[in-house]
């Protein structure tokens, strides 16, 4: 096996100025500045064979305002490194200077319940089910019962988009006639997620359009469309004056595994650093995994302006979020009224 400290080390080469070999070129520019820096190591807690490594990268390595750029690097290559048999990405501090590069949040925590005129209470939403095989007509229905029924909002869940048995027009036009007569008869703003995902931005771009047209007050995309997409959809979103929610389809696949991929929770800071306004952030009691501090610990990272260290939590930096408004953790997967 390879020293952990070496490994520290060319895990922070490798996402910073190093290849494989040396090369002559490395004279032409300051390495010493731009060269990360593994500045700690420690073990795992339980573990003889896992350890934390902490490693700091210098500001200037990264474009502005750019996800796709920050994440080309920090996870890059590294993650099929030789060197390490497994790694994952705990936690990132972002420093103050680089924040203020991206937009956060649009809306936020406080502006949103303005809109909705609703305080005071957690807001109740509920996915349409099943999720697949409705038409359009039956859509819209089960859309207006749950409105007229209470809840704040319905939503498209992660794979409705524009399939044979219902194609997205048709959806959109029957969920707000389902939004607008729930509306009319409550008194209240009512509201369905519409899921604009789709295969080009073009597309993504006049079904939120349309949606938008219709009135719709919130859309919705997925997180397998990709960082730039979403920092894309993020930015519309903020000029049409939308609320943008964020259904973190595909995280598990590199969030799950204990040794290996990304922790949700550093998910959570570039997503919140894209400028969505809502995001799933998992629970303790319903279908899917949940560890009761650490999903206290992503809804922390979401909602907090100052986050403190909190090993419990997962936290493992002090972080200012630099003035960047709170997004909204949505409580997510198979939770009932039963639970209350």
């Amino acid at each position: 096996g390879v020293d952990p400290v070496e490994a520290a080390a060319a895990v922070a080469g490798e996402s910073s100025t190093a290849t494989w070999t040396v090369v002559w070129t490395d004279l032409l520019t300051a390495c010493d500045i731009y060269r990360a820096k593994a500045y700690r190591v420690d073990p795992v807690p339980g573990t003889n064979d896992q350890f934390f490594a902490y490693i700091a990268y210098e500001c200037d390595l990264f474009e502005e305002g750019s996800l796709a750029n920050l994440t080309a690097s920090i996870i890059g290559n590294v993650f099929g490194f030789k060197a390490v048999k497994a790694l994952r990405l705990e936690d990132m501090r972002i420093p103050f200077a680089y924040l203020k590069t991206f937009q956060g949040p649009a809306t936020g925590v406080v502006v949103e319940r303005e809109r909705l005129d609703k305080f005071g209470r957690p807001l109740l939403g509920a996915t349409v089910k099943p999720k697949l095989g409705l038409s359009g007509k039956n859509y819209g229905r089960v859309v207006y019962e749950g409105l007229r029924g209470g809840l704040d909002f319905l939503k498209d869940d992660e794979n409705i988009n524009s399939q044979p048995f219902m194609r997205w027009k048709e959806r959109f036009l029957y969920c707000m006639e389902g939004v607008n007569r729930s509306a009319a008869a409550t008194g209240e703003v009512k509201g369905s997620y519409l899921n604009v995902t789709a295969s080009t931005i073009e597309q993504m771009y006049e079904r939120a359009e349309y949606a938008d047209a219709l009135g719709s007050v919130i859309v919705m995309i997925d997180l397998v469309i990709g960082y730039t997409a979403i920092q894309t959809m993020a930015i519309w979103a903020r000029k049409a004056q939308m609320i943008l929610h964020l259904h973190r389809a595909g995280n598990s696949t590199y969030a799950r595994q204990k040794n290996h991929g990304i922790n949700f929770r550093v998910i959570c800071k570039w997503m919140r650093m894209s400028g969505v306004d809502h995001i799933h952030a998992g629970t303790v009691v319903g279908k899917l995994e949940g560890d009761p501090l650490m999903v206290r610990g992503f809804y922390n990272t979401l909602l907090l302006t100052e986050l403190k260290v909190n090993l419990a939590e997962r936290l493992f930096f002090d972080m200012s979020w630099a003035s960047l408004r709170k997004c909204v953790p949505v409580a997510s997967g198979g939770i009932h009224c039963g639970q209350m």
